[in-house]
């Protein structure tokens, strides 16, 4: 869970509101200038005083943690012996070789550390995370907007551990929450028996590349109805007659289900460049992978039929080509065309029926 902290320093008549919301979205931390608009704030919220280009007030409570530019207030380190009971961080305004140093010691060495990068570019993020592998501290990093906080959240794929925002206006604290919280979780596979497989004719299927490069027992979860779904294997693994292609999953007939963000289904002939789907590895670890493109193309099928231990049939219409590949128990690459009766393969069972991609408890039937 990546830490999110509003800034309501220059909120100004939308400030009730937005800590209104901040408050029920749980929010990590509210920051603010002025002890006293820290001081209505319940204990389920972080209380971040930073006064920024203002000097320190005498009376620091009821502030939780006090963020302090070391050149106008003091090291934090000496001013929390001052001020027993009360946390300090730092602040550092990154702009050169120089002060990226100074973030570098304090992602290292400090509880907390506040990073403001003023270019746009975030190799000077990529460093000081690097600076701060093994480190105990956390590291929130300023952000203009919801966009960038999903970049920062990325940076060198485990990202800072949190972002500070400034609202403009109420929504962007539920906005930054869903961003925060947007990373797949794990899913509970099963093993399916394979009951048949069946020629189909010809049909459309989805080639779905995407922009970032597959494991070898790694790929994206596709069926027919909503109710369950086989793993279909990357082009991770060697074939002859072509190169591999590990971006890429022939994924299975345009119509097909397949998972993406935040517990949404997607047919496949929904997918666009830009968007999203989950990628799933054997182990039912997942992660959030971007769609470069969709590739549909008309082609000889074939139908997967398979059963789950707990009775629920699961149905899945890819390309009829022995290239086409699942992935069965342990990571085991199968290819489609040798599937038979009693194999087993991969699968995932979500619990709910689906409208518009998302889950809803209501009656249902898919044939």
């Amino acid at each position: 869970m990546k830490l999110c902290w509003l800034d309501i320093r220059n909120a100004d008549g939308a400030k009730e509101a937005i800590v209104e919301e901040a408050i029920h979205q749980r929010v990590d931390a509210i920051v603010a200038a002025d002890p006293a608009d820290l001081a209505p704030l319940p204990p389920t919220v972080k209380k971040v005083l930073f006064p920024q280009g203002r000097p320190l007030p005498e009376q620091l409570e009821p502030a939780d943690l006090v963020i302090v530019d070391p050149v106008r207030h003091g090291d934090p380190a000496e001013l929390a012996l001052a001020h027993a009971g009360v946390e300090f961080g730092r602040y550092v305004e990154i702009t050169d070789a120089d002060s990226l140093d100074d973030a570098c010691r304090a992602a290292r060495y400090d509880r907390w550390s506040l990073l403001d990068f003023r270019d746009p570019t975030k190799i000077p993020l990529e460093i000081v995370l690097a600076a701060a592998a093994g480190a105990d501290g956390s590291i929130v990093t300023r952000v203009a907007d919801v966009e960038e906080a999903e970049i920062v959240f990325g940076v060198l794929e485990h990202g800072s551990d949190g972002v500070m925002l400034a609202p403009r206006a109420p929504g962007e604290a539920t906005d930054l929450r869903a961003a925060a919280v947007s990373r797949a979780a794990d899913l509970s596979l099963v093993e399916l028996e394979v009951t048949g497989i069946r020629r189909v004719g010809m049909g459309e299927r989805a080639c779905v590349d995407t922009c970032t490069n597959f494991g070898l027992d790694e790929g994206i979860l596709v069926g027919s109805h909503s109710t369950g779904m086989i793993l279909c294997c990357s082009e991770t693994h060697p074939l002859p007659y072509m190169p591999t292609r590990p971006f890429r999953v022939n994924a299975g007939a345009l119509h097909s289900y397949t998972l993406s963000a935040e517990g949404r289904t997607n047919y496949l002939s929904e997918l666009t460049s830009g968007g999203k789907v989950l990628a799933v590895d054997s182990a039912g670890k997942s992660r959030v992978v971007t769609v470069g493109r969709v590739k549909i193309e008309t082609r000889p099928l074939l139908a997967i039929d398979a059963v789950a231990p707990s009775g629920v049939t699961v149905n899945l219409i890819v390309q009829d080509d022995w290239h086409v590949r699942v992935l069965g128990p342990g990571g085991e690459v199968l290819n489609v065309t040798d599937l038979k009766a009693g194999t087993k393969v991969l699968g995932y069972l979500p619990v709910e029926q689906r409208h518009v991609g998302y889950p809803i408890d209501e009656f249902c039937i898919e044939k």
